[in-house]
């Protein structure tokens, strides 16, 4: 029996609906945008509200923040490729468990040899204990920044490096360390912002206090099944090259979770294989769309084969060498160049090709949708693509 084969046409036509990109798919809430893309990219902390932004109507940026901070149906955890996400609350166990775990058992051999080659202490696993018993013994009290956590726990005040006069050798604290540890086995989360939404700067809270009843982590296998069940849902097709890159983790644990999902093979455009779930259906034609999508966007950072999306001539301009990408134009299911803002706020457009004037119209009509969503408020980025630089220069 022939295998089913999915091109990239209704690849591209899967992207505007199940990711409510195309205006008429667009969602009414931040929670089912974070269902919808699985989880959402948040080492920026302006692309999480940014992606909603992209995906729903009729919201602002204090909508973002009260599902985070106050309805709390979305939550901030550190998961995949020791990247931060926002999670489904729901979905916190399943990482807790997978991902989240297998960053936690390198993170956790990292800061012990960074500890005792700094001489801090001798045993670096036993200091990291012991720090983290400090913190969570402080956390019990009440939520603090990182800052508070400083200057109120002593196992917390130390940093490492900075004995040289080497000018990339410079002083790091070891306070994120713990905490990132503590964070990663779902100890303690990350709760209100103590800043603008724009900013990442989190007051942290232990996970009891932030979500009441704290579910188990589940199983390993369990939680490798789930996400990659979610990833399907909303990524697939695609390769296992592409789910454990997304994973940040091994081929075989891809395996394995595909086997207990049931999944099934299809054929791709370019001759590999891609996955999808036995129920899968087609999309079919979607009307020509634009988007404005941010840094690190998660439907741009979906995949690790990107060529059915993306003109491979336009990675140097919009990705940086690590693969992270800056903010991306889209039309008709391809991206096609870049955005910034220029001092007022106002969104301008970086085209790298020429989208004909129905493409210009759309892409210029979602410039001043997302110019009057963020309503002045400009956005820094840390991972600003070689177009974007040079849309900003005068």
């Amino acid at each position: 029996m022939a295998r089913r084969r999915i091109s990239d046409s209704e690849r591209r036509s899967r992207i505007a609906v199940r990711h409510a990109l195309a205006p008429a798919h667009r969602l009414a809430d931040v929670a089912a945008v974070t269902r919808a893309m699985t989880v959402l990219h948040a080492t920026e902390a302006a692309t999480v509200h940014l992606a909603v932004a992209a995906r729903a109507e009729g919201l602002e940026p204090e909508d973002v923040d009260t599902e985070l901070y106050d309805a709390r149906s979305v939550v901030k955890q550190l998961a995949m490729r020791r990247t931060l996400f926002v999670f489904p609350r729901d979905l916190l166990p399943a990482a807790w468990g997978s991902a989240s775990a297998r960053v936690a058992t390198s993170e956790r051999k990292r800061v012990a040899k960074a500890i005792a080659a700094a001489g801090i202490a001798p045993d670096g696993e036993a200091w990291l204990d012991a720090a983290r018993d400090a913190t969570l013994a402080r956390l019990a009290a009440g939520p603090a920044t990182t800052a508070e956590l400083r200057a109120e726990v002593p196992e917390l005040a130390g940093s490492v490096g900075g004995t040289s006069d080497k000018p990339w050798d410079r002083p790091v604290p070891v306070a994120p360390w713990v905490l990132t540890h503590l964070g990663l086995e779902g100890k303690v989360l990350r709760g209100r912002n103590a800043g603008h939404w724009r900013l990442n700067k989190p007051t942290w809270t232990t996970s009891e206090d932030w979500l009441g009843v704290v579910p188990e982590p589940l199983e390993e296998d369990a939680g490798y099944a789930e996400l990659v069940q979610r990833w399907l849902g909303t990524f697939g097709p695609g390769t296992a090259a592409d789910i454990q890159w997304w994973l940040g983790s091994t081929k075989t644990a891809v395996t394995r979770a595909l086997a207990d999902l049931g999944a099934v093979e299809v054929e791709l455009d370019d001759g590999s294989t891609g996955w999808v779930h036995a129920s899968d259906e087609d999309t079919g034609p979607v009307e020509p769309w634009a988007a404005l999508l941010p840094a690190l966007d998660p439907t741009v950072m979906g995949w690790k084969s990107r060529d059915f999306y993306l003109d491979p001539a336009h990675v140097p301009y919009l990705f940086d060498t690590n693969g992270n990408a800056g903010t991306t134009a889209w039309w008709d299911g391809r991206i096609v160049g870049c955005w910034v803002q220029d001092d007022e706020g106002v969104v301008r457009l970086s085209l790298l090709e020429d989208v004909g004037p129905d493409g210009l119209a759309a892409l210029e009509n979602e410039a001043r949708r997302l110019t009057a969503w963020l309503d002045g408020t400009v956005i820094g980025n840390v991972y600003a693509s070689r177009q974007m630089k040079h849309a900003r220069l005068p």
